[in-house]
């Protein structure tokens, strides 16, 4: 099983971050640029990205406590794929941390630049949705 896992430091408020990130059905928003839509029913999300592949998601834990959820791709081409993401707090400002555990290994490839670049659009975006939110 592969592991990407990527750490973003973010200057804005680690409740406010969360209270947008925890929104299951607000990926869209949050990685506008790499996402294109989401539409959520119920624990799953259907997310198109900005090349028009579709995946499936499933909410898996939704824990307020500790400001992280976890989901899995129930399609496309992985064996397995489970991803946990996490605000934690850091001083007036938190730390995004995405962790993606998957088979095969070599999809690592493939997933490796759209995490990349969805890091890169969180950064851009949920600031802005943070404050929108407060």
């Amino acid at each position: 099983m592969a592991t990407i896992e990527r750490r973003i430091d973010l200057d804005i408020d680690a409740d406010a971050a969360w209270a947008v990130l925890r929104d299951f059905g607000k990926a869209g928003a949050v990685f506008a640029g790499v996402l294109t839509d989401c539409q959520r029913v119920g624990n799953t999300r259907v997310v198109t990205f900005s090349g028009g592949h579709r995946i499936t998601e499933l909410l898996m834990t939704l824990d307020d406590s500790r400001r992280r959820l976890v989901y899995a791709v129930v399609d496309g081409a992985f064996s397995h794929h489970c991803a946990s993401m996490q605000i934690e707090q850091q001083g007036g400002g938190c730390t995004f941390v995405w962790v993606s555990d998957f088979i095969p290994d070599g999809a690592a490839g493939m997933l490796q630049p759209l995490v990349d670049a969805g890091c890169q659009a969180l950064q851009r975006n949920l600031p802005r949705l943070a404050a929108g939110a407060t």
